[in-house]
């Protein structure tokens, strides 16, 4: 039976999602509730792999029981939804506060968490002002920003391009195409802004130098004509500097 879990975390204290040798992840936290609760090994596969720090609204995994069972005994096909929700219920006991799950659902088998995703939809926030309740899911600046030139050069990205100049370096990635299709900075409030981005697919780093880029262009350290030449050498170091991880949150995975 494969099953699809809807979550979400902050990722303040993790190493990213996926799994590694030398600190906690969102992935390993999952992983182990739910082999507890279901009293079988259960590996997760994520949408996509989220840095250090980062945070999601929404994130969504697969992962297969071999048998339809919860703790002994068998599991009638009437009763799954009742049984998934006790099952979701356990795991936001047995989960630390940080992450929280909302739904699990059964799905198809060919149904794949990352590979059947249309789209992914991420935030970026900024404050331009000293915010202190703001400050651990934002990041704070104090420059003068040209917003209506940053979504000037926000809608280049727009459209099936090549991001190679906003990719992390050295990543195992087969292909750099991307299919951008929305890209704006959205006002909040007087000292508050956020950066919407939606693709097909996203490379690692990818919103945080787009982000980091766009900033330099407000900032009037770089032109409309050398945004677009960033994108056409395809190349990292024309592009800015990424920016702080806190601010970013994995909005809507959807499929």
């Amino acid at each position: 039976m494969r099953l699809f879990i809807h979550f979400q975390y902050d990722g303040t204290n993790y190493h990213g999602w996926q799994i590694q040798p030398n600190g906690i992840t969102v992935q390993e936290e999952l992983q182990k509730a739910l082999s507890t609760i279901l009293r079988q090994p259960i590996e997760v596969v994520g949408a996509g792999r989220t840095d250090t720090g980062v945070h999601a609204r929404h994130m969504v995994a697969h992962f297969e029981t071999a048998l339809p069972l919860v703790g002994s005994s068998p599991l009638p096909v009437e009763g799954l939804g009742e049984v998934l929700e006790s099952v979701c219920y356990k795991l936001n006991r047995l989960l630390p506060r940080d992450i929280s799950v909302q739904k699990i659902e059964s799905v198809s088998d060919d149904m794949h968490a990352r590979f059947s995703a249309t789209s992914r939809l991420y935030h970026y926030y900024i404050s331009t002002g000293k915010d202190i309740f703001a400050r651990h899911y934002s990041w704070q600046i104090h420059w003068q920003l040209d917003f209506e030139k940053m979504n000037q050069a926000a809608a280049m990205l727009i459209g099936e391009k090549d991001f190679a100049s906003f990719c992390k370096v050295g990543s195992d990635v087969k292909t750099t195409m991307c299919n951008l299709t929305h890209a704006v900075w959205v006002k909040d409030s007087e000292t508050r802004w956020h950066f919407e981005i939606k693709a097909n697919r996203f490379l690692r780093n990818m919103v945080r130098a787009v982000v980091g880029t766009l900033i330099e262009v407000g900032r009037g350290r770089m032109s409309l004509d050398q945004f677009a030449e960033v994108l056409q050498k395809k190349s990292r170091c024309a592009a800015g500097e990424s920016v702080p991880a806190n601010g970013l949150f994995l909005e809507k995975v959807e499929y």
